[in-house]
């Protein structure tokens, strides 16, 4: 498993050793031992350029997921996950998280993107994809 990332924003101090081994954990529950990601960190000015150049929402947001999904007899390369850890750390206080806490779901969320996982889609893909976040949140603790 590769996990790449590059933080682009300095309010929060993060752990990068910290992430890598909870996507790993995640990985292997998954059954995506030979895949492959990336992780970029940002600010809400550089999340709403993002969303707007790639969802027309002028608006910033927490997380937004750009899979690729190739494939090799190496690797399964599954894309790219963009947090704003800005809007993380606001979320957080909203909802009676940590940081640590509102980060880790914001990345099993981005992650589930990643592996077609659609809250949008219906109620039924809804459920579906909430579900496997409390699964997977709650075997990585």
């Amino acid at each position: 498993m590769k996990v790449y990332i590059k933080n682009q924003q300095r309010l929060i101090k993060v752990d990068q050793q910290r992430i890598k081994s909870l996507l790993r954990k995640a990985l292997r529950l998954l059954r995506l031992r030979k895949s492959e990601l990336s992780i970029l960190l940002v600010n809400d000015r550089r999340m709403r350029i993002l969303n707007r150049q790639y969802r027309g929402v002028d608006r910033t947001t927490d997380v937004l997921s750009f899979p690729q999904i190739a494939h090799s007899s190496q690797k399964f390369v599954l894309g790219d996950i963009v947090i704003n850890l800005h809007k993380a750390k606001r979320q957080a206080a909203e909802y009676g998280l940590t940081v640590n806490e509102e980060f880790k779901k914001l990345l099993i969320h981005g992650l589930l993107h990643l592996i077609d996982y659609d809250h949008e889609k219906s109620r039924y893909h809804k459920k579906r994809m909430e579900k496997k976040e409390k699964e997977l949140l709650d075997a990585i603790k």
